[in-house]
Order: C-alpha cells, then sequence, then structure tokens
C-alpha cells in the first residue's frame, strides 16, 4: 500500500484540526458571546465599563471567537411586515415642485393672471388655479418646459410630470413611470436605512427584503421583542440645525413668515420659534457617535461632510452670541447660545439621555432618516423557549441519526466501520467550525440539512469499502484492494455530490431566510464530508495499517 506523502498526511491532520478549534467557541457559547457582544460595545464607545471588561477576560484573547449565529426560528427575535408610505414621497416631491411652478407662471403673469393652489386628494398631483383661462396654453408650455427625462429603462423618451388642464386649473402630475421610479429609489433606500440601523444596533444576520411593491419584510433574531424593532426603526430621526427667532412658554400662534413654532423635548411649556429653513441637516452628517459633555453627561458627538462643515463653520463665525436650536423630528433637543466659531464641522448634542438613548440616537442620526413613513402590517416576537425547543429536538434528532448510522457502519463494516464513524464525528465538527469562521447562521432547516449530511457522509465510505470489497475478492492483497478501492470509488464520490453541490447552490441563489441556511449547510456539510471520507478515513486507515501490518482484513 502506497502511502500519502507526509506533506500531505501533515495538511489533512493540520485542517481537521483547525476545524476542530474553531468550533471549540460553541461549547461555550453563552461566555463567548457574552464576550464578544462586550468587545463591540467597547470599540463603539472607546472605553470598557467593568461588566464589559469582566466579559472580556472571560475568554482568552486568543482563541477564536467566532459563533455559529442562530436564526430567528432556534435563537427567538422579532419579525415584522411593513409597508412603505411611498404616497409620502409622492407629496413632498409636488411640494416642492410648487415654488418652482409658481416662479413659471410668474414670468407670463400678463397671460395668466393671478395664480392660487388648491387642495387635492392625490399626493402625486399639483392643482393651479389661473385668474385668466385664455391664457391656459401659456401657463401649459411655461409649466411643461420644467419636466425632465426620466433616466430609466422603462421610462425611455418620457418626462417625470404631465402638465393638463381643465378649465381653469393648471394639472400637474408625476408621470406613471416617474412614479414607478420614485417607488424603487424608494423602497431601496428604506431597505439600506433599515439595514444599516439594525446593523449598528448589533444585531447579528437579520433578513431584511422587499416582499411586493411596497412593502419590507424584517427578521431579527436576537432581539427582546417586536416593539423594540419597531423604536429602533420606525423613528425618523430627521436632524436640523435652525436658527432661533425667539423663546416662548406657548405655542406662537404666528411666527412669521418662514417661520414655524417647535416645542422643546425636555422642558415642559417651552417653545421655540425658529426659521423654517435649516442651516444644515442630519443628511449633512457623516458620522454620530454616543459621547459625554464635559460634565460627564451622555451626549451624542458628531461630524458633518464638508459642505455642512462649511455652511456650520460660516453661521457660528457669524452668529456669535445667538441661540441655534438642534431640531429632532419636530422637536427642540436643545438651543445653546454660541460662544464661538466652530470651525471643523464637529459638535456633540446634549440633553437629558441616558447611555442607551444616546448610543440609540447617534446609530438613528447615522443611518439617515426614512424617506416615507411606515405602517406595520404584522409583528410577531418569537420566545427564546420555542427556540429552544427547536435546538433540542434537532439534537436528539441528530444523536439519534449518528447512533444509528455509527451501528450500521460498525455492524457492516468492523474496523473499517469505526474509521468512517470517526471521520464522521469529524466531519461534523468541521461543519460547525466553518460555520463559526464565515459566521454562517444555523436555522431549524439548517439542523434538518446537518442530519441529512450525517446520513449522507457515509455513502463515500459506503462505495469505498465496497470496493475493496470486490477488490478482495478477485484475490488481490490487503494493502492492494485498499489503494484500489480508493482510487476506484473516487470519481463516483465526486460526481453523485457534486450534483447535490450544484442543487444546494441553486437554494442559495433562488430561495431566501431558511431556505438559504439548509443550502449554506447542506454545501459545507457536502464539502467536508467528502474530505473526511476521501482523505480522513484513508489517512486512519493508513495509519492503522502500517502499525498492524495485518496479511488480510476484513471488510
Amino acid at each position: 500500500m502506497v502511502k500519502a506523502p507526509l506533506w500531505k498526511r501533515l495538511v489533512i491532520w493540520a485542517l481537521v484540526a483547525l476545524g476542530v478549534i474553531l468550533s471549540v467557541p460553541n461549547l461555550f457559547y453563552g461566555q463567548v458571546e457574552a464576550r464578544n457582544d462586550a468587545a463591540l460595545a467597547v470599540e463603539a464607545a472607546g472605553f470598557a465599563t467593568t461588566e464589559q471588561q469582566a466579559a472580556l477576560d472571560a475568554w482568552p484573547s486568543w482563541m477564536p471567537s467566532g459563533l455559529v449565529n442562530l436564526g430567528l426560528d432556534l435563537r427567538g427575535g422579532a419579525h415584522l411586515l411593513a409597508e412603505v408610505q411611498v404616497a409620502d414621497v409622492y407629496k413632498a416631491r409636488m411640494d416642492g415642485w410648487w415654488p418652482e411652478v409658481r416662479d413659471a407662471l410668474r414670468e407670463v403673469r400678463d397671460q395668466v393672471g393671478s395664480v392660487r393652489r388648491q387642495q387635492t386628494q392625490l399626493p402625486y398631483e399639483l392643482r393651479v388655479q389661473i385668474e385668466n383661462p385664455a391664457g391656459m396654453a401659456a401657463a401649459v408650455d411655461a409649466v411643461r418646459a420644467l419636466s425632465s427625462n426620466i433616466v430609466s429603462l422603462t421610462g425611455v423618451g418620457q418626462t417625470d410630470i404631465d402638465v393638463t388642464a381643465e378649465g381653469d386649473v393648471l394639472i400637474v402630475q408625476l408621470s406613471e413611470p416617474e412614479r414607478e421610479a420614485v417607488d424603487l429609489r424608494t423602497i431601496q433606500q428604506s431597505l439600506e436605512i433599515i439595514r444599516t440601523r439594525v446593523d449598528q444596533a448589533g444585531t447579528r444576520e437579520p433578513t431584511i427584503q422587499r416582499q411586493g411593491a411596497d412593502r419590507i419584510l424584517i427578521q431579527v433574531p436576537g432581539i427582546g421583542s417586536a416593539s423594540e424593532l419597531k423604536a429602533l426603526i420606525g423613528t425618523t430621526a430627521k436632524l436640523t440645525f435652525n436658527p432661533v427667532v425667539r423663546r416662548g412658554t406657548s405655542e406662537d400662534q404666528a411666527p412669521g413668515p418662514g417661520n414655524v413654532s417647535l416645542p422643546s423635548l425636555d422642558e415642559e411649556n417651552v417653545w421655540y420659534t425658529i426659521e423654517e429653513v435649516p442651516v444644515v441637516s442630519g443628511e449633512d452628517l457623516t458620522n454620530a457617535k454616543g459621547d459625554f459633555d464635559q460634565n460627564g453627561r451622555p451626549a451624542v458627538a458628531f461630524q458633518f461632510d464638508a459642505r455642512g462643515a462649511r455652511a456650520f463653520g460660516d453661521y457660528t463665525a457669524q452668529n456669535i452670541g445667538a441661540p441655534f436650536a438642534i431640531v429632532l423630528d419636530g422637536k427642540v433637543i436643545s438651543a445653546p447660545v454660541i460662544q464661538s466659531h466652530i470651525p471643523g464641522g464637529s459638535g456633540i448634542i446634549t440633553g437629558n439621555f441616558t447611555v442607551e438613548e444616546a448610543n440609540r440616537l447617534a446609530v438613528l442620526l447615522s443611518a439617515g432618516a426614512l424617506p416615507a413613513s411606515m405602517i406595520f402590517l404584522e409583528e410577531r416576537t418569537v420566545g427564546p423557549e420555542l427556540g429552544q425547543d427547536s435546538i433540542d429536538a434537532g439534537r436528539v434528532a441528530a444523536v439519534i441519526a449518528m447512533v444509528a448510522v455509527s451501528v450500521f457502519m460498525i455492524a457492516s463494516y468492523g474496523t473499517f466501520g469505526v474509521f468512517a464513524v470517526l471521520s464522521l464525528g469529524l466531519n461534523m465538527t468541521m461543519i460547525f467550525g466553518i460555520l463559526s469562521a464565515i459566521g454562517g447562521t444555523l436555522t431549524l432547516p439548517g439542523i434538518a440539512g446537518i442530519v441529512l449530511i450525517i446520513g449522507m457522509a457515509v455513502d463515500a465510505n459506503v462505495l469505498v469499502f465496497e470496493r475493496i470489497r470486490e477488490e478482495l475478492r478477485n484475490a488481490k492483497s490487503a494493502a492492494r484492494a485498499i489503494e484500489i478501492g480508493y482510487e476506484r470509488a473516487l470519481s463516483a464520490i465526486i460526481d453523485a455530490n457534486l450534483t447535490t453541490l450544484i442543487t444546494s447552490a441553486v437554494l442559495f441563489t433562488m430561495g431566501a431566510g431558511p431556505v438559504r441556511g439548509f443550502a449554506v449547510t447542506l454545501a459545507i456539510g457536502i464539502v467536508t464530508s467528502v474530505f473526511t471520507a476521501l482523505y480522513v478515513t484513508r489517512a486512519m486507515v493508513e495509519t492503522w495499517y502500517g502499525l498492524r501490518k495485518p496479511t488480510t482484513v476484513i471488510v
């Protein structure tokens, strides 16, 4: 029997050892998970509390700390189905169009007379009544000149607005292709903002995907409740910095043109009259994180981009001694007096925050404001107890499958069956090691995939052992029979597993959520089972044969 080269045997056992080491953290799941959470919190805050340091010390830093993430059905968590109110964006677009339409009609006032905006029930429509209906053609031409071509494959050759007339009313509507483009942009933007907010909150392996025309499915394992998830992703978090006109104890009913009256967030019965147009807004933020002010109170540190920094610096230089309102979602967080020129575009937002509130606000500001509000059609909290039941059931199924397969293999192939069972155990260990290394997610279908792999993994061994039996019946020597058995079974094993690997690739590409979890587990299991069956088992057989040097073998 020709033994494999030494370097090859070393590589085989090194890969096995690596898989075992990578899987070890899963034996101390709670301990390692607490350490990982503490590490993320320390990295974000820049310092460690006593509890966080204890969690960090509980697991050696030189040990791998990757874990198999548990999916929603195993870990418990929150499930939401949200409907994005794209009509909000339509209305904002038409409100934005009104000043441009008014200015365009002003240029032909001698033909159309005075103009007045009318109320409408359609959010994508703007209705303007003109004084002189005889000038309607000029009004239509003037407004139509404001349109622009749609940049999309489905809207080639069409414009973003349709301009028509009914009597003395000019009607401006978003065209159908433009509404489709707006819908697409709104959903994509909402998906990205939700994903950013959920990722920055430190949760693992969320499922965030579009469903239908205007719905988004959000599944986040490990979060306490659906209400908590709604609070995280449903908040608008629209931040602006506005000049303060005056401060009062009641709402200003006549704030004046270009001004609005907003309540204070923390001070009861305090209202601020501010200029409606902000100096800078949250869109100019490049970074926001939880911090502490000079008195040790929780705050939010922020940094503007170049444009925002320039506008912020110019305003503070020209308005030293004037109050400056920080407005979040229609409420004034604070209105500090500008003490000096603030160049560089960085600062902190103070308020009556807790550490958790400051960190949460930083997350919301970093992610940006949602482009439209959302209505939650479904909300469900999956308790961890249900997930634990699934884990227990999966563990029992895996143990029963292992025992049944082990008994069959040992009964059928004796010593070689023992080698197959040992390689099967290493196969399972390597699956968890690889899942931990790549941050894979284990779901209930994924457990089914592992149980399936237990049965499939020994198929390769069965093929090899049957080939060896054939060669022994042909009066080959034991060493030659083993060698030929592995060589002749190789092509059949590769072909059989390659087709299954292709199937799992299709499942991963076309599927979503738990189906992908099943596909990933199956694909990893196929690769590891071929490796352990062809190389690890053979290494065991070679070692055994070299030590025992039997004149004959019984398979």
